[in-house]
């Protein structure tokens, strides 16, 4: 016989001599979501004895864990700019820094309210429904070059009751965006890693994340100078390009920006101080 407590330490330090982060926390996590508990209720439990049934739903879990897969894709979901996202490996898993971009969205737009948005590369739909979330006056076209993707995409946006006003696109950048349309907010968060930055990340992104949503030739910024060259017939009259960057791209990305006619530029920092995001415009 083994307890709620036995286990969660059994698999914390088998966690941990498999080089995963925060074992206990993971350990924590998985053995509840295993019991359908929260984490405080799994604490009141803690000397609750598992039956065999209960073990045979932990072990498997714990065992793909423990091979690196992503807790997220284990999960199924994660919490984004407060809304729960279902995710797997169509798409890769939505991150602090990319929530972050939507906060700085917000505070620059203020109260002025995008009508007409423009994701490229949408992935889960995060950006698109966080969006759809605080502008909620704003239709948005969420476009991913990836048929699984949308699928997963659509999903949440169902899920999420947003199908009046976030519109699915499959297209590669602005392949299939309706001619002639323009947006108030473009934004992105394309591939900008090179392979060997992605051959050198923690296996739960190399071996697991889908590379086409990680990586872009030309130094990472192939799909960076690719929505750039097409993006100004697409922007409306004070609209906003947004996009999430390598932190070392800034240079040349303003240099692209200002080659295809963009006279502003704006570099920020993430929250760990890193130079994350660029603001365009005419």
């Amino acid at each position: 016989m083994i307890t709620v407590l036995e286990v969660i330490k059994k698999t914390a330090d088998f966690f941990a001599s498999k080089g995963v982060d925060s074992p206990r926390l993971n350990a924590e996590t998985l053995v509840g979501h295993a019991l359908n508990l929260t984490r405080m209720k799994l604490y009141l439990q803690f000397e609750r004895v598992l039956t065999e049934e209960e073990l045979e739903v932990i072990r498997p879990i714990v065992r793909r864990r423990s091979q690196r897969e992503p807790l997220q894709y284990i999960l199924g979901h994660v919490d984004f700019s407060g809304l729960k996202l279902k995710v797997d490996k169509r798409a890769l898993i939505p991150r602090p820094e990319t929530e972050y971009l939507i906060e700085k969205i917000k505070d620059k737009l203020g109260s002025k309210s995008p009508v007409n948005i423009l994701d490229l590369g949408t992935g889960s739909g995060a950006i698109a429904l966080a969006l759809a979330k605080h502008f909620s006056e704003a239709y948005i076209t969420a476009v991913d070059a990836s048929e699984n993707a949308l699928a997963l995409t659509t999903d949440n946006i169902q899920a999420l009751g947003f199908s009046e006003r976030v519109k699915p696109v499959l297209s590669t950048w602005f392949d299939s965006v309706t001619p002639n349309s323009t947006f108030d907010l473009i934004i992105s968060n394309p591939p900008y890693l090179t392979l060997l930055e992605v051959s050198q990340a923690m296996p739960e992104v190399n071996k697991y994340e889908p590379h086409s949503a990680l990586i872009a030739d030309e130094e990472g910024l192939k799909d960076i100078k690719t929505i750039l060259s097409q993006a100004k017939a697409y922007l409306a009259p004070q609209g906003i390009i947004a996009l999430e960057t390598g932190e070392n791209q800034h240079e040349a990305i303003k240099g692209m920006a200002s080659s295809y006619g963009f006279t502003q530029f704006l570099s920020e920092k993430d929250l760990a101080g890193k130079d994350r995001y660029v603001f365009i415009a005419i």
